[in-house]
């Protein structure tokens, strides 16, 4: 009989207690991943991440956050070039449901999309598990919609949600501070708190923040002068 290290040799097998180890070490990189956050509101939604960058790097290109349509965008965190085959596969699924139906792609049919794609590679054996989890949001004709894949293949409606390193305090941040009738300013100062949370650093520096409004269904992203305007000041503490 196989010994305890082979069952997590390969994402096919189950162990004697019913897990699937390679599933659980895509997930764990994931929590070994920067923050991010998706936040959904009435007027829109809003991807913030926590992005280190080095004093010579470019700061005005985003690794984390990325446009997929017009009307939706996407926030990692995990392994980014795992994060990066994703979204093109889901840019590509976009733009064939466009030319097919000639009408933008509902959120949720992305979303599902992307999580059918992360749990094949749970099924056959000579590969491995997407080690990213992604937040897949916009605005589409029922309104604004935030979602969340992992590795496992699994995709979740929220409303606010973080996903990375030190992602349960963020969320508990969330679910006391969030509030659905917030305005985008008031969603964006949020965000930039939560992220600031657990950073070692605060501020705005490595904070990237794209939104997407209900009245455009554009995909924007925030100027680091606008992302000072909308960081909260110190008596406005989290609770």
């Amino acid at each position: 009989m196989m010994g305890s290290r082979g069952y997590d040799m390969t994402p096919t097998m189950y162990s004697p207690d019913g897990r699937i180890y390679q599933v659980e070490y895509a997930i764990e990189t994931v929590k070994r991943g920067a923050i991010a956050i998706g936040l959904q509101v009435k007027d829109g939604i809003i991807l913030a991440v926590e992005e280190k960058s080095r004093d010579l790097q470019v700061e005005d290109i985003t690794q984390k956050i990325f446009q997929v349509d017009d009307h939706i965008g996407i926030a990692a965190a995990g392994y980014i070039p795992d994060a990066r085959v994703m979204v093109d596969n889901a840019r590509f699924f976009s733009q064939s449901n466009k030319l097919t139906y000639d009408e933008a792609v509902e959120i949720e049919t992305v979303a599902k999309h992307l999580a059918d794609q992360s749990h094949q590679f749970t099924q056959y054996s000579g590969v491995r598990p997407f080690g990213v989890a992604l937040i897949i949001a916009g605005v589409d004709r029922k309104g604004t919609r935030v979602f969340v894949t992992d590795p496992s293949g699994t995709y979740v409606p929220y409303a606010a949600v973080a996903i990375g390193g030190n992602s349960d305090e963020v969320t508990d941040f969330l679910e006391k501070n969030y509030k659905n009738e917030m305005s985008m300013d008031d969603a964006m100062s949020l965000a930039i708190t939560a992220i600031n949370l657990k950073s070692d650093e605060k501020g705005v520096k490595n904070i990237r923040m794209s939104t997407i409004k209900t009245d455009t269904m554009l995909f924007e992203k925030v100027s680091n002068e606008e992302l000072v305007k909308y960081m909260q000041t110190e008596g406005a503490s989290p609770k």
